[in-house]
């Protein structure tokens, strides 16, 4: 039905803000100072590296040679040799053959889901999996099956049923062997949103079963898990294996931007002529890749950084625990504690910023299964002091069920 004025085409975006706002889901952005008096866990600089004096002077130094932009798409002008050198150092530094660097993680997925599958593929996806994987997954018109939360046995019987399908179109056909049908299963190596880890090795025998794939995506393992912070699929084992690829973001533990897929050479150089997100993007800008390749060069030097997280994100678990608060035992550097509601969660998340503590707040439709949380983000530079603190401060406003 047509409506009553011609200037009323977007009426239905005020509807579902009323809606947004019964249901205490409206979002709000608050821009931070430059020098924030707050004690911080809301952001990912998961080893407290994005104003680390080497990370910055070599951002300003890169934008001082290369420019602030990169002027182009990394196929026309906006591959510099900062680019080839930070890939070459991520690939070695996670144990693969080749890398390829983004402008961010989420464009990273992007390309490496979709251009690995198709419209003949089948991705097999976690259920609590990252929305820019659940995106890589809608773009690339493969058919997708999303299993339980970290079960690598509903991977493979996924697997196994498509399998099976195929044998049985077959035979109802030509009777011809079919061809493989071309198959990755995608998957977190650490979770977002409670922070736990996925079964790596376990989903990687699922995959080889049946000749699958595996993505994982390190985000929130990079910097964190693994020898010297290489990442869970190095700790699993499974770094450079011929069938995995990772992808990870630059925006976390290496305190910058941007964005990698690294795996085997030929799966680079595919993404290279095939990946949208990286042909038609604009290259990531120097700064970002100059603080990024120092960052990383910082983690090599103290590879004590990665343990650093954990020890003061399971210092964070143990003592809210104690406390009486329910939260999850933390895998990696996330620690989610939960709230009664979303409005709750809110309010919580509120009275800590106004006692000096920036939380993250999570609620739906972010979090897959709908429970509201505070999300707090261990990192490396924080001291016992500040982490008794920040305890001492989530305790004391926790909301009454």
């Amino acid at each position: 039905m047509p409506h009553d004025r011609p200037d009323d085409a977007f009426a239905w975006i005020d509807a579902q803000r009323e809606r947004r706002d019964r249901a205490g889901l409206v979002r709000r952005l608050s821009p931070r100072p430059a020098d924030s008096p707050l004690l911080d866990l809301a952001s990912n600089d998961y080893l407290g590296l994005a104003r680390h004096p080497e990370v910055t002077a070599a951002a300003a130094a890169a934008a001082e040679r290369w420019g602030a932009g990169s002027t182009g798409s990394r196929l026309v002008t906006g591959s510099t040799e900062l680019h080839t050198t930070l890939e070459r150092e991520l690939a070695d530094f996670c144990g693969f053959e080749a890398a390829l660097v983004f402008s961010s993680g989420y464009a990273a997925n992007l390309a490496a889901v979709s251009a690995l599958s198709g419209r003949d593929a089948l991705i097999v996806s976690d259920a609590g999996n990252h929305a820019s994987l659940i995106d890589g997954c809608r773009l690339s018109r493969a058919g997708v099956a999303v299993v339980p939360h970290a079960d690598p046995e509903a991977v493979r019987k996924a697997l196994g049923a498509a399998e099976e399908d195929a044998r049985e179109e077959a035979a109802e056909g030509t009777g011809a062997v079919p061809a493989p049908r071309r198959a990755l299963a995608v998957s977190d190596s650490v979770f977002s949103v409670d922070g736990d880890a996925a079964p790596l090795a376990d989903l990687a025998g699922a995959c080889r079963a049946y000749g699958a794939a595996l993505v994982v995506d390190e985000a929130h393992g990079l910097g964190v898990l693994g020898e010297g912070g290489r990442g869970a699929v190095h700790g699993a084992g499974l770094a450079g294996a011929p069938d995995v690829v990772v992808t990870a973001t630059l925006s976390k533990s290496l305190g910058s931007q941007g964005g990698v897929v690294l795996g085997p050479a030929r799966v680079i150089e595919h993404l290279v002529n095939t990946a949208r997100t990286f042909i038609f993007d604009t290259g990531l800008n120097p700064a970002a890749v100059g603080a990024a390749l120092a960052s990383l060069r910082l983690l090599r030097r103290e590879p004590e950084r990665a343990a650093r997280v954990r020890t003061v994100a399971m210092g964070l678990y143990g003592r809210l625990t104690a406390a009486g608060l329910t939260a999850v035992r933390p895998d990696a550097s996330v620690v989610s504690v939960r709230a009664p509601s979303p409005e709750q969660a809110v309010r919580w998340a509120a009275d800590c910023r106004a006692a000096g503590l920036l939380v993250g707040c999570f609620r739906p439709p972010s979090v897959p299964d709908g429970i509201s949380r505070l999300r707090l983000t261990a990192r490396g530079d924080l001291t016992e002091e500040q982490v008794e603190r920040a305890v001492d401060v989530i305790v004391k406003t926790a909301p009454t069920a």
